[in-house]
C-alpha cells in the first residue's frame, strides 16, 4: 500500500457516489457505520467531532469511540475500521460560531447524518426545517432511539434496549434462561444498514423529481423490529407468541447447532430431500425412511428425536469428520468460526474479506473487506481512519474561510 492516509482504490470516478458529499454529526456505532458504508461506495465523508474539552482535562476529544475495546498506539482498532475513508473535523457545536461553520458546510453538503437524542439538532438552530430553506436538496438522515415521533421520542436510547424492545432479546436464550446479547453491536448496525437505504432511496429521488431533499427517520428498535420475520404475524393470526430456542429455528427442522469433538457445526437439515441425504449419512436410514419425516410439519413434530440422532453421531467426530462427510451428502452444515478461524480461512481470502489497511499510527491492521460487492463500481478504502481534527483547516479552507479566520476560530476552541 502507497501510505498510511492514501491507499491505493480504483478511479474516483467509477466509484458509485462519487461527489456525493455526506456530513456525519453521529458518533459512536449507528450514525458512523451509515457514514463508513456510504464512504466505502465513494462518498466524500466529512466527520464532525467534539474538540477536547479544555474543562475536562486528561478526557479525550473526539467520537467515543476511539477509545472503546482494544486500544493501540492510544486508538481502538475499532476506530481503524468504522472511520476509513473519513475526513475529521473537530468543532464544537455547542458554540454558535461552530454552528455557523456546521451550517456553512450543510449548505454544501448532499446528505446529513445524526444520531443525537431528537431535538438536539432543533437546539443548535439546525431544525430540518432551517437547513432545508438553507439547502433545499439535503437529505436528511436521523437515527435515535425510538424515533422523532411517538411517546417515547425523548427517552435515551441505545442499540441494546432497541434490540430488547424490537423483540430480539426474548429470542436470544436458551428456553427459561436469561436473554443473551448477539455478541456485537447489531441493533446499532441494522438502523445504519436501514440508514443506508434510506439514503440511497432519498438520493435517487431527488435526481428524478426536482431536486429536493427530506428527512429520513430511522428509530433503533424498528429497525430490529423490521428482520423479526413471521413474529407479529404469528401472534395476530394464532396469538403465538415466539419464545426462546436456544440455537434452534423453531418450526424449522432439523436445523440446530451440534457438538463435536473439538467444536460445534450448524447443520441446516430442513429440506425434505435434504433430510433424507443427511440421515443416510449419519447412518439413519430408519428416520430417512420414515413417512411421516418425509415434510416438515412431521419432523417438527419429532425434531427432538432429530436432534439426539444428530448430536449423538457429531459428538463422536470431529468438526473436519463431519463438514467432509455432509459435503459429500450435499447437506448445508457451517463450523462455528472464531476470529482466528476466520483470519485463516482460505474463502475469506479468496473473496478480497480480509484486507491489511496501514492506521495514522504507524502500523496495519488486518481489516474486513467491503459488503457488497459491485461489479462495475466496486467500494474501496481510499484513506485510513483520522486522528482527531486532520482534516479541519483543510475542509474549512475549502469552505472559503481564510488562515487568519482559521487561526481565530482555533485561538478561540470553536475548532481544533
Amino acid at each position: 500500500m502507497s501510505s498510511p492516509h492514501n491507499l491505493p482504490s480504483a478511479a474516483a470516478g467509477s466509484s458509485a457516489l462519487h461527489g456525493v458529499r455526506v456530513i456525519e454529526m453521529g458518533q459512536l456505532i449507528a450514525g458512523p457505520f451509515c457514514g463508513k458504508t456510504l464512504g466505502e461506495f465513494g462518498a466524500e465523508i466529512i466527520k464532525i467531532e467534539a474538540p477536547a474539552d479544555p474543562d475536562r482535562p486528561g478526557v479525550p476529544g473526539g467520537d467515543p469511540l476511539r477509545n472503546w475495546r482494544l486500544i493501540k498506539e492510544g486508538t481502538s482498532v475499532w476506530w481503524q475500521v468504522q472511520s476509513r475513508n473519513k475526513r475529521s473535523v473537530a468543532l464544537d457545536l455547542r458554540q454558535a460560531e461552530g454552528q455557523d461553520i456546521a451550517r456553512r458546510l450543510i449548505a454544501e453538503a448532499d446528505v446529513l447524518i445524526e444520531n443525537f437524542r431528537p431535538g438536539t439538532l432543533e437546539g443548535w438552530g439546525m431544525s430540518p426545517e432551517a437547513l432545508h430553506a438553507l439547502n433545499p436538496g439535503l437529505v436528511i438522515l436521523r437515527i435515535s432511539g425510538y424515533g422523532q415521533t411517538g411517546p417515547y421520542r425523548d427517552l435515551p436510547g441505545f442499540g441494546v434496549i432497541g434490540e430488547a424492545m424490537g423483540g430480539l432479546r426474548h429470542l436470544t436464550a436458551e428456553p427459561g434462561r436469561v436473554p443473551v446479547r448477539v455478541g456485537v453491536s447489531i441493533g446499532d448496525t441494522l438502523a445504519a444498514l436501514h440508514g443506508a437505504i434510506g439514503v440511497l432511496t432519498a438520493l435517487y429521488h431527488r435526481k428524478v423529481n426536482g431536486g429536493q431533499g427530506q428527512v429520513i427517520d430511522v428509530a433503533l428498535h424498528e429497525a430490529v423490529f423490521n428482520v423479526m420475520e413471521s413474529l407479529i404475524p404469528e401472534y395476530s393470526a394464532f396469538g403465538a407468541v415466539r419464545e426462546a430456542a436456544g440455537s434452534a429455528l423453531p418450526g424449522i427442522a432439523p436445523s440446530n447447532a451440534y457438538p463435536c469433538t473439538d467444536g460445534w457445526v450448524l447443520v441446516a437439515g430442513n429440506g425434505d430431500s435434504i433430510f433424507k441425504r443427511l440421515m443416510a449419512a449419519i447412518g439413519r436410514q430408519d428416520l430417512a425412511d420414515a413417512p411421516d419425516l418425509g415434510n416438515n410439519t412431521g419432523r417438527v413434530a419429532r425434531v427432538a428425536e432429530i436432534d439426539a440422532a444428530i448430536g449423538s453421531w457429531t459428538a463422536a467426530r470431529s468438526v473436519q469428520q463431519v463438514m467432509e462427510t455432509l459435503g459429500g451428502a450435499r447437506v448445508p452444515a457451517g463450523k462455528v468460526y472464531t476470529a482466528r478461524d476466520i483470519a485463516e480461512d482460505p474463502h475469506y481470502q479468496a473473496r478480497d474479506m480480509l484486507l491489511t489497511q496501514p492506521t495514522r499510527d504507524g502500523y496495519s491492521v488486518q481489516v474486513p473487506g467491503i459488503v457488497p460487492k459491485l461489479s462495475g463500481t466496486p467500494g474501496s478504502i481510499r484513506t485510513s481512519a483520522p486522528h482527531l481534527g486532520d482534516d479541519t483547516d483543510a475542509v474549512l479552507a475549502e469552505a472559503g474561510l481564510t488562515a487568519e479566520q482559521i487561526g481565530l476560530l482555533r485561538s478561540k476552541g470553536v475548532i481544533q
